[in-house]
């Protein structure tokens, strides 16, 4: 029996699940590009153009091995602009009656290819399958990924020692939490140079996408598997040593800092996560380095994968604390007077790119004490960042910087006033406002509406044990200083609106 063989745009690897018995005398392959994976939201140019680029040079390198593919290309006049009728047109075509497909990163995917009866097989470039983490899940009353993490180092031996976490304990993260006293020295961050399979899809991009957020200029990505571990094999020798200590810090002008920048190549199937996470820990770099790295990708990566499955539907409408407000003008074009957001917003725009912290502290802080609506904020996450994925995108922002999911993520909201992003930044120094002041004109925004965040939710956030010691400060404030913080907050917020 024929069968067709379909790889998602994000599926960009040999080892793909839906390969494994292929026959290539009789089976097809079949790869499409089609409008609507990148206009059920508005997608960064720059991720439009890296992710096509990388399907076609992945499907180069099929056709190159023999393998029997279809590539339907963006301005084919036969594409259907859909991806489940594109299937069906090859299907129709080919007189195929059988599809296997490597189960999708996102459960919009899967909701639309329900009518066309395909095998899906389980996406085993995962550490944890989807059972796996069911297995984790069942009978917790907690899902926290600390636990989860320690017994995926169990599970994969990294690094242990005679059964024990490799220096003693199970997480450095107290180590990874310095700002530099003095200049860094910092690497210069990978650059490919666009070949004519990336300048030719750059164009079709600016004809096609050219109203959507985001410049394509200057483009650097990998977009080959080759070129990918040369990526991550620079982190390891230039970046990886430093960046235990400096993870947290953002610096103005240094969007790059130490951090991997292998997200956008994992997400797509050119890296698999076992492979950075080997080489990090056979590196000569610090514990502390090395454990918070392997982290990102065996705990919080797999983590948040597991949430995302576990929870859909119904994870994708939570609302816990009911924020409704409406998306920022500047969330698209950085024009704020808050310096923070300015460098974050900014760099967003011209790299598709931010850092952890930029993106959890900053962005979604705002977000967050804002009172911004979920579905506004995630839609804006997925759109502007070239490694967002709904399966890794949705639980960070509703679980992690949103508290929409109420707990089932992170113990708790991940709220800060201003004095957080002096300490881990420099962004203050040549801010229009001032950070130490609370309330006022010249004030840090983020100083009052921390407080009108806590203040706005207080029923439903006092109880939570970790929220306590804000909450008895907020006891002790006397009645006027809790008017002014509202008030200022009202006039701030309606002024974005």
């Amino acid at each position: 029996m024929k069968t067709l063989r379909v790889i998602l745009k994000d599926q960009l690897s040999l080892d793909l699940s839906a390969l494994k018995d292929l026959d290539c005398s009789a089976d097809l392959i079949l790869m499409c590009e089609t409008r609507d994976e990148f206009t059920h939201v508005q997608h960064h140019q720059k991720k439009i153009a890296f992710i096509l680029s990388a399907m076609r040079h992945f499907g180069k390198e099929l056709e190159e091995k023999g393998y029997p593919l279809i590539y339907t290309k963006l301005d084919d006049p036969l594409n259907t602009d859909v991806l489940e009728t594109e299937i069906s047109r090859i299907c129709k075509l080919h007189e195929i009656t059988h599809i296997v497909m490597t189960w999708p990163g996102e459960y919009r995917i899967l909701e639309n290819l329900k009518e066309l009866n395909i095998e899906f097989r389980e996406d085993d470039r995962f550490l944890a399958s989807r059972e796996d983490f069911l297995t984790f899940a069942t009978h917790r009353k907690e899902l926290r990924m600390e636990f989860f993490y320690r017994q995926m180092r169990q599970k994969y031996s990294i690094l242990m020692e005679d059964g024990q976490p490799k220096g003693g304990q199970w997480n450095y993260d107290a180590q990874n939490r310095k700002f530099p006293k003095g200049p860094l020295s910092i690497p210069s961050y990978y650059k490919a140079d666009p070949d004519a399979i990336t300048l030719e899809v750059m164009e079709l991009v600016k004809e096609n996408f050219s109203h959507h957020f985001g410049k394509i200029h200057p483009f650097h990505f990998a977009v080959t598997r080759d070129q990918a571990l040369e990526a991550l094999h620079l982190f390891i020798k230039e970046r990886l040593p430093f960046f235990g200590d400096y993870q947290d810090a953002m610096i103005q002008e240094e969007p790059w800092m130490y951090h991997s920048h292998i997200s956008f190549y994992l997400n797509i199937g050119l890296l698999n996560p076992l492979e950075c996470i080997r080489l990090a820990e056979t590196s000569d770099a610090p514990l502390n380095a090395v454990e918070g790295f392997i982290r990102q990708i065996l705990g919080w990566r797999e983590y948040v994968r597991g949430i995302y499955w576990l929870k859909m539907p119904g994870y994708k409408t939570l609302n816990f604390l009911n924020a409704t407000g409406k998306l920022p003008e500047f969330f698209w074009n950085a024009d704020t007077k808050m310096n923070c957001l300015k460098q974050c917003i900014k760099e967003t725009q011209e790299n598709a790119y931010a850092h952890h912290i930029q993106r959890l502290m900053v962005i979604g802080n705002f977000a967050l004490i804002a009172g911004l609506s979920p579905d506004e904020v995630n839609n804006w996450y997925l759109i502007v960042y070239a490694d967002a994925h709904e399966w890794v995108e949705l639980p960070n922002v509703t679980g992690m910087i949103l508290f929409a999911d109420g707990g089932i993520l992170g113990s708790k909201p991940y709220a800060a006033s201003g004095s957080y992003i002096n300490k881990m930044s420099n962004y203050c120094k040549n801010c229009h406002y001032k950070v130490a002041e609370k309330t006022g004109e010249s004030a840090c925004p983020f100083n009052y509406l921390y407080w009108d965040f806590l203040i706005r939710n207080q029923e439903k956030l006092e109880g939570n044990h970790r929220m306590s010691i804000p909450y008895a400060t907020l006891a002790k404030t006397a009645a006027e200083k809790i008017e002014l913080i509202q008030d200022n907050a009202q006039k701030f917020l309606g002024k974005l609106s």
